[in-house]
């Protein structure tokens, strides 16, 4: 993958949104652990570590994970009308993590 790897405290931030589960099964009223990383704006833009979101199999790449559900690759308009703009869904990410700390 093109991009420079994350840095330590890209690392962090990616393990605590990890422990939140899924952002996209949260907000479908349900907890799934098992998550990736979701690059929001790609990998080799500044910042791009960190414009991340939390996402399970299902709700990351279509094909993959638990049937039924609508992957933002590549289903973004689909994945945003559901579930709000990628950019908002990591302004809650950032109040779920405040919160639970």
């Amino acid at each position: 993958m093109k991009g420079r790897s994350p840095n330590k405290a890209e690392k962090q931030f990616h393990d605590q949104l990890a422990a939140l589960g899924c952002i996209a099964c949260y907000l479908d009223g349900h907890y799934t652990e098992e998550v990736s990383i979701h690059h929001i704006d790609g990998r080799t833009k500044p910042g791009a570590h960190l414009n991340v979101l939390p996402l399970c199999a299902g709700h990351h790449q279509d094909g993959t994970g638990m049937p039924g559900l609508v992957a933002v690759h590549p289903w973004k308009r689909r994945f945003e009308q559901l579930y709000g703009k990628q950019e908002e869904i990591l302004l809650l990410c950032h109040e779920l993590l405040e919160k639970a700390a």
